[in-house]
């Protein structure tokens, strides 16, 4: 299936009649597929290509020496999280994946640091967390002007979400899938699940395998081209405009037994809000055919209620 590609240069361009289309754009998409492919994003090539080369590095270091970064005490949002700890809500069946999480180093304000823990400093790859670092604000960026479009499409304020996503708590997260080597219980690598936060952007896979859900409740398999990252949006945005954006459900699948000795590589950036941000469904977004859907919630305290169903916090 292909998504809607969108350019966000257009928004960017100066021009607003371009600018105008991107948001239409954008906004239709979101509330019909719930995914984008964008292009132009302004992520250099370069550092994707450096971001993926010193995470395949770090998953080929010995389970011992990648086990020295995984601290329980941080729930997962912090370095690395071994193989068969996470689950999708609702699910039992661990996910086929190990992963490391980057997240915020926040500055130039009061922040709490027991929101945002310091980033575990991986010491065999020299240039592993300076280049997170990049990327995780590379990508900061790119979602900042997404939601400066979503906000517009919203009838809000274009800079609406820039306040709450400036040192607000976003994880970059490097996933392996390792290869399967005997017959799987399952044939899901990561069962299906919406995800938490407002919106996701994931740069490039190295591998097939992303499948989305349809309102026609069919799956359908997501490519994009290389220079294009894929943007969907998270349960926070769907809570916060009562449905209006559709977060949607989204899996990724084994491979071809042909393929099972392959790894498969994954970067979502999840674009979190600060904690106190409220989730309260806007007033525009409740109307007599769409009555309010969802209680009253901080973005902090649903983030916490959910790492709790999916294993990550206990």
């Amino acid at each position: 299936m292909t998504i809607p590609v969108v350019d966000l240069a257009d928004f960017t361009s100066g021009n607003p009649v371009l600018k105008e289309r991107f948001v239409n754009e954008l906004g239709r998409a979101y509330e019909e597929v719930g995914f984008v492919a964008v292009k132009n994003h302004g992520v250099p090539d370069e550092l994707i290509a450096d971001l993926y080369k010193y995470l395949q590095q770090f998953f080929s270091l010995p389970l011992e020496k990648k086990r020295s970064y995984e601290i329980p005490e941080l729930a997962g949002q912090r370095g690395y999280t071994s193989f068969g700890k996470e689950h999708a809500k609702g699910s039992e069946a661990p996910d086929l994946k190990e992963f490391f999480q980057y997240g915020q180093k926040a500055e130039g304000e009061e922040y709490i640091p027991e929101e945002y823990p310091d980033n575990v400093l991986v010491s065999e790859i020299e240039k592993f967390n300076p280049t997170f670092h990049s990327a995780y604000r590379a990508f900061e960026e790119s979602g900042t002007k997404l939601l400066q479009a979503i906000a517009l499409y919203l009838g809000l304020d274009e800079f609406y979400f820039d306040g709450w996503v400036r040192n607000g708590n976003s994880i970059l997260r490097a996933i392996h899938y390792p290869p399967i080597t005997s017959e799987p219980k399952s044939a899901i690598r990561a069962e299906q699940h919406e995800d938490i936060n407002l919106i996701t952007l994931l740069v490039g896979a190295s591998a097939d395998g992303l499948q989305i859900l349809t309102k026609q409740n069919e799956w359908v398999g997501v490519t994009s081209l290389p220079e294009q990252i894929v943007v969907n949006v998270g349960d926070m945005l769907q809570r916060l405009t009562n449905n209006k954006l559709r977060s949607t459900t989204h899996r990724v699948v084994n491979p071809p037994r042909e393929l099972w000795h392959t790894s498969r590589f994954s970067i979502p950036f999840f674009l979190h809000p600060k904690g106190n941000m409220s989730l309260a469904c806007l007033e525009s977004c409740i109307t007599a055919d769409n009555p309010k859907h969802y209680p009253d919630a901080t973005a902090g305290a649903y983030l916490d209620e959910r790492l709790r169903e999916i294993g990550l916090k206990k």
